[in-house]
């Protein structure tokens, strides 16, 4: 997966998994439908309806799924971290993105502020769900299509104001109701899940060994990147005691460990 990523993205085993997933299907056929873009498209992902997490002055899937903890976190070199300046670069991200959004004079309060929460879904975050669903399935040799990407439905629906997207006080309000006469109500009712990740003990246990490895291994490249002293007490305590946090920064220590093992860049340090 790092491979066909051909990046060091820490989504461990929800990328094994989508990828076994297309692969499955890759032996019944060539093509299939997928449903990318619905979720920014039609208000579906729970942060759009969390107060909190609405107004907060930062990327909303940051603050909700705690993926800014890496920013913070004391997971890379100390001297490293501080160079790169992480948190910097994602507040000015996020500035650049208010920026380009298109606004409607008439609109302000709420409506103004999901524009500005619904535009950079667009530009920004499903941009990455695409290049992950691209790159996964053509790993297998499936080709996935993605009808909700249509350009003509999302330009007519991010133009409709959020009140109607949420007229029932349910996700997806819009795209319920406009398909309710087709799909049969466990379908068009049913209540959103977050795509699956594996809670297995066995998982955890993998992590820990093969991070205890790649500590161990003074020619693996990626301890010039990384905090060692971070990582270490991960791997010396039962796979209860690992929260989803240090699950995560695993994950990521073992992508970039095989992502440097396959392209060998050449690495400054100023």
């Amino acid at each position: 997966m790092v491979a066909a990523r051909d990046m060091p993205i820490r989504l461990g085993d929800m990328d094994n998994s989508l990828y076994l997933l297309f692969r499955e299907i890759r032996r019944h056929s060539t093509v299939a439908l997928s449903g990318e873009s619905a979720d920014e498209v039609f208000g579906g992902y729970r942060w759009f309806h969390d107060a909190e997490t609405r107004w907060a002055d930062n990327f909303p899937w940051i603050n909700s799924l705690g993926v800014g903890h890496w920013a913070r976190s004391p997971l890379l070199r100390p001297e490293l971290a501080e160079s790169l300046d992480v948190e910097s670069y994602v507040a000015d991200s996020y500035r650049s993105a208010l920026r380009d959004v298109p606004r409607l004079d008439s609109e302000n309060g709420v409506e103004a502020r999901m524009r500005e929460l619904c535009y950079p879904h667009l530009s920004r975050f499903v941009q990455y769900l695409l290049d992950r669903k691209d790159r996964t399935s053509m790993a297998t040799g499936l080709e996935v299509r993605v009808p909700f990407c249509d350009h003509r439905l999302v330009e007519y629906v991010f133009n409709t104001p959020w009140s109607l997207k949420t007229f029932d006080s349910k996700e997806k309000s819009l795209l319920r109701s406009a398909t309710a006469d087709l799909l049969p109500d466990w379908v068009a009712q049913r209540t959103k899940s977050p795509y699956p990740s594996t809670q297995d003990d066995l998982y955890v246990g993998e992590l820990q060994r093969q991070t205890g490895d790649v500590l161990a291994d003074p020619n693996d490249r990626v301890n010039d990147l990384i905090n060692g002293d971070w990582f270490r007490p991960m791997t010396n305590v039962a796979t209860t005691e690992i929260t989803t946090p240090a699950r995560n920064d695993m994950e990521r220590l073992l992508d970039l460990s095989v992502w440097l093992k396959q392209h060998s860049p050449e690495l400054k340090f100023h």
